[in-house]
């Protein structure tokens, strides 16, 4: 794979709306180029590690990157995520908040692993939209399909990519005036209060 070249634009209200899904799945979406640029080590991640498939994500992860528009232009993108793993059934509950200079997003997505599939569902909370998940575990993370529900026509791809406390994702819109995002984010050393789980 490679990184895509992103062009952008001021987006509309209809693209606005198609980053806050897209974002939801943070669930989340990476390049092996982009850990390189990083100048991460490749290791391979076992999807069952102690813990899981989803044993690096629970914690504090904050970063940016660039969201590329089909009409050129480029806008720059800061996001904030909590993951969450539960006890009983090991699924991911993931909370993300992302701001750009067209506004603001906030999605929360649910994700299930089962032999190394995985399904899900997310929920954009600022414009009212949802849609579903679907991928599998990868050698290196996940690859995953976003889909919107309802009035929502958003149709993506997601790579992602964890590496101890690095985390890249890259997203191609396949139906949108968005054509694609990519994101760094580093995970916090601090704990997460109990409140922050209420986010």
């Amino acid at each position: 794979m490679h990184m895509t070249r992103l062009g952008l634009n001021a987006v509309s209200s209809g693209a606005a709306k198609d980053l806050g899904t897209m974002l939801l799945t943070l669930s989340r979406t990476v390049v092996l180029a982009g850990l390189v640029g990083l100048g991460l080590s490749l290791a391979p991640v076992p999807a069952k590690a102690a813990g899981g498939a989803f044993a690096s994500f629970p914690g504090r992860w904050t970063g940016q990157g660039r969201l590329g528009f089909k009409d050129g232009k480029i806008e720059n993108v800061t996001c904030r995520a909590t993951y969450f793993v539960a006890e009983d059934t090991g699924n991911l509950t993931q909370n993300i908040r992302c701001a750009s200079a067209s506004g603001k997003i906030e999605v929360k997505s649910n994700v299930a692993e089962k032999d190394g599939k995985l399904s899900g569902s997310w929920n954009e909370l600022i414009y009212n939209m949802q849609g579903e998940l679907s991928g599998q575990v990868t050698k290196y993370g996940f690859l995953v399909t976003v889909k919107g529900t309802g009035e929502s026509t958003l149709d993506a791809t997601m790579d992602l990519i964890v590496k101890n406390a690095k985390q890249v994702v890259e997203i191609h819109f396949n139906s949108s005036t968005l054509l694609g995002l990519t994101l760094m984010l580093d995970k916090s050393t601090s704990n997460l209060q109990t409140s922050e789980r209420q986010d």
